[in-house]
């Protein structure tokens, strides 16, 4: 929780934009910065998982740690275009690291420890901590601004940014659940067999015939004069081939990529409020109601990790019902500025818990993907379903922009709640069934 807290503790979200604009970017070369920042952990999502699986995972959370921190540096010490896009680089390399790599050490620690059972409670405590953390900061740019302006935002920003690298040195240094240098012939043959990619001790079978397993002893040896590049490509082929050839992984990864990529929508919330006849001062209210939606969808991760996967669909079905109702709801103060406050207090509650229901779920699918991991690139797993979900926020972006030509805000959201509903429908069939040793630990 204190490692994804102190990562978004960063007062500069609230101001970066204006920053820019302060230093005499136009909004064309502000653009270009978030694309060059999206791009970079775009490209790096997967690469990066493979590394998580090749080298120590504590290693590149602390080299991840220490890149923001040169990226936030950069933008207070040399704030001009070049800066703020070096700096955006440093940040997307760092985002790209870190994405996956968490989740797999945490899960490996707890697997360690016998304690796997508690992996959607400790992940949903986190989740509702980077939540927060964003929160407390946009609240805390104010007054730090008001006192130092961006350059007391900005070293504000760097101190912090300081203390999650140490963080990041006190995570534990969990021994991987399986490696590919570590797994005996059997497990081997098995991994390889239903990844279709050849494992340590297992001859890379040519298509459409069998993998055939080598002597052990030999497998050890050829394990060890192995390369660094040669067990990141190996993670890398492993990773990937787990995910989109075994199924179950392949749907826990399609799932868990549809429910964090819709998400999406929650960039648009302070639009709608403001499009519904919401003062601008009352709309960071409305927000919050989402934000606290959000937070108690995180928190509950724990206790309906266990429910089955017919029970979350209806929970996912009912958040999009409300969702939409929401929306709609909100949308009818457009037309009633006399009613604007009991309509969008009514609409943004509802939109809350719709959006608190779907990151409940989100958690919930992750944690059941990581059980349903066996090889062992298991980071490379986590980021393939990263990226997916990248793929997903931008189709829901292109969507808004092409929609919101003719329709409304609410409208438009409301549409995207039926993709929710549609998602829930997908559940059943795709979420990962719990595992019952953790079920057991949880108890």
């Amino acid at each position: 929780m204190l490692f994804k807290g102190s990562r978004d503790l960063i007062p500069l979200y609230a101001l970066y934009a204006l920053l820019f604009a302060e230093h005499g970017l136009n909004t064309a070369q502000i653009s270009s910065l978030l694309a060059l920042w999206s791009i970079t952990a775009f490209v790096l999502e997967v690469p990066s998982g493979a590394w998580a699986d090749t080298v120590s995972r504590r290693g590149l959370l602390i080299l991840s740690g220490v890149l923001v921190l040169g990226a936030f540096t950069l933008w207070t010490v040399a704030p001009s275009y070049p800066g703020f896009a070096i700096g955006f680089v440093l940040w997307g390399v760092s985002s790209a690291l870190e994405s996956g790599t968490f989740e797999a050490l945490i899960y490996d620690d707890l697997v360690a420890r016998g304690e796997s059972g508690v992996y959607p409670r400790i992940m949903g405590y986190a989740r509702a901590a980077a939540e927060g953390a964003v929160v407390v900061a946009i609240l805390a740019a104010t007054p730090l601004y008001a006192l130092g302006g961006y350059a007391l935002v900005g070293w504000s920003s760097v101190a912090i940014a300081a203390s999650h690298v140490l963080v990041a040195v006190s995570l534990p240094s969990a021994p991987k659940a399986a490696s590919v240098d570590d797994l005996d012939d059997d497990a081997a043959d098995t991994v390889a067999t239903r990844v279709g990619v050849a494992a340590p001790g297992v001859v890379a079978a040519v298509p459409g015939h069998p993998v055939v397993p080598v002597d052990g002893r030999a497998a050890a040896r050829a394990g060890g004069s192995r390369g660094v590049l040669t067990r990141y490509l190996t993670m890398l082929r492993t990773g990937v081939g787990e995910a989109i050839r075994v199924r179950r992984v392949r749907n826990g990864v399609l799932l868990g990529a549809l429910l964090f990529g819709i998400t999406a929508y929650d960039e648009y919330f302070a639009l709608l409020a403001q499009s519904a006849g919401a003062p601008t001062v009352v709309v960071p209210l409305l927000v919050g109601l989402t934000v606290a939606g959000s937070l108690t969808g995180s928190l509950l991760a724990g206790r309906t990790a266990r429910l089955s996967a017919r029970t979350i669909a209806l929970a996912v079905g009912v958040g999009g019902m409300l969702f939409i109702g929401g929306s709609l709801v909100s949308g009818l103060a457009t037309d009633r500025p006399d009613a604007v406050y009991l309509l969008t207090g009514i609409g943004f509650t509802a939109i809350g818990i719709g959006y608190g229901v779907v990151l409940n779920a989100e958690v919930v699918a992750e944690s059941r993907l990581q059980d349903a991991i066996e090889g062992p690139a298991r980071a490379t797993v986590t980021s393939v379903s990263g990226l997916l979900s990248e793929v997903v926020s931008l189709v829901i972006f292109g969507f808004v922009a092409l929609a919101t030509i003719r329709l409304s805000m609410a409208t438009t959201l409301a549409l995207l709640g039926l993709v929710m509903l549609a998602i829930a429908a997908l559940t059943p069939a795709w979420l990962p069934r719990a595992n019952v040793r953790a079920v057991a630990e949880q108890r």
